[in-house]
């Protein structure tokens, strides 16, 4: 499936292709993969819509793969033919500059996305550098684990900035695909801690109740207690000044979020000092993923128990997925049954 021409989903509802394309070749250090599933993100949305820096076209997106080695480029030497491998947001990056030595290789000025920057898994076939596949672990089959390399990567590094301690609450502002892993993972790394969510549907609200938040309510809501830690998955600004207003003193607001509507911002953030900024409060933003993410949350899922919950579609119904994603038809994650 390739997308051509950035648009607007609401103006161009199939913006991807089903073409034939030729095997790509594996160059040096990489494999190709014979690909089985690849996730639905709503970063394809915004690459769509012209939201990301611009993606190399024509482009085969998807960024949440699994799949199995069928051939290795000179010098790769990591994986065997037959393994099973998964592929993340981070395709590659220089690997040699300060951010790349210190394990944050998502801060990389030459940081390459899949699915943006390289073709993706919506393909039978994708090659990737085998330094940025990772082996994913047994007890997950194919589709469950696509979700955990993007949704349940990039959560895993929200929750790490987030700085939590067990017995200081947590809340989530947002509840999708990133949201239901977080939830999980949180109860697991920080058994006495409550996790509060905000969500703007009662279906969303109800979905984290039933995994064990402790509180749900409206993204305007107050929650029953001051919160040390926010984290925002949302494209929209409303949430953040909402979840500023809940922080506990010297809490931290992190925002996961490739972008934020384009909105006029005097109109809309109407912050007041004492109510949503003072008493030491932070805002953090996240950025990408680093290796490390992915391959140590891949690890903890799987010591967790950690399973999404996914609706499987075919990979020529990818346009469906996306606008369903779209208009925030959700429950879990989304995911193409490729091969």
């Amino acid at each position: 499936m390739i997308l051509r021409e950035i648009v607007r989903l609401a103006d161009q509802p199939e913006p991807l292709q089903l073409v034939d394309l030729p095997v790509p070749a594996p160059g040096r250090g990489e494999v190709l993969l014979s690909v089985s599933v690849c996730g639905v993100c709503h970063t394809e949305i915004d690459e769509i819509e012209g939201r990301t820096p611009p993606p190399v076209l024509p482009l085969v997106p998807g960024h949440q793969v699994v799949g199995r080695v069928v051939a290795r480029g000179d010098g790769a030497s990591r994986f065997t033919v037959g393994d099973r491998v998964g592929v993340a947001w981070i395709w590659s990056a220089c690997g040699e500059c300060p951010f790349c030595r210190r394990g944050d290789e998502n801060l990389c000025r030459e940081f390459r996305a899949t699915g943006r920057d390289a073709h993706g898994g919506y393909a039978e076939q994708m090659v990737v550098p085998e330094a940025y596949a990772y082996p994913i672990p047994d007890v997950y089959d194919d589709a469950t684990a696509a979700p955990l390399l993007c949704a349940g990567a990039i959560g895993y590094r929200s929750l790490r900035l987030c700085g939590l301690s067990d017995g200081q609450t947590l809340g989530l502002t947002g509840f999708g695909a990133s949201g239901h892993l977080v939830l999980k993972l949180a109860r697991h790394l920080y058994p006495s801690s409550d996790v509060f969510v905000f969500a703007r549907s009662e279906r969303e609200r109800l979905f984290a109740r039933e995994l064990g938040a402790a509180w749900a309510g409206d993204t305007a809501a107050t929650a029953p207690a001051r919160l040390d830690a926010i984290i925002d998955t949302t494209p929209v600004w409303k949430p953040v000044v909402e979840a500023l207003r809940n922080l506990e003193r010297g809490g931290r607001l992190v925002i996961n979020a490739i972008g934020k509507e384009d909105v006029d911002k005097a109109e809309l953030l109407r912050l007041d000092w004492p109510t949503h900024l003072w008493q030491e409060k932070e805002i953090k933003s996240v950025a990408n993923v680093a290796r490390r993410d992915v391959s140590e949350f891949l690890v903890a899922a799987a010591e967790a128990g950690i399973w999404p919950e996914v609706e499987e579609y075919e990979l020529g119904a990818a346009n469906e997925a996306l606008m369903e994603l779209k208009s925030r038809r959700i429950r879990g994650a989304k995911v193409l049954r490729v091969g």
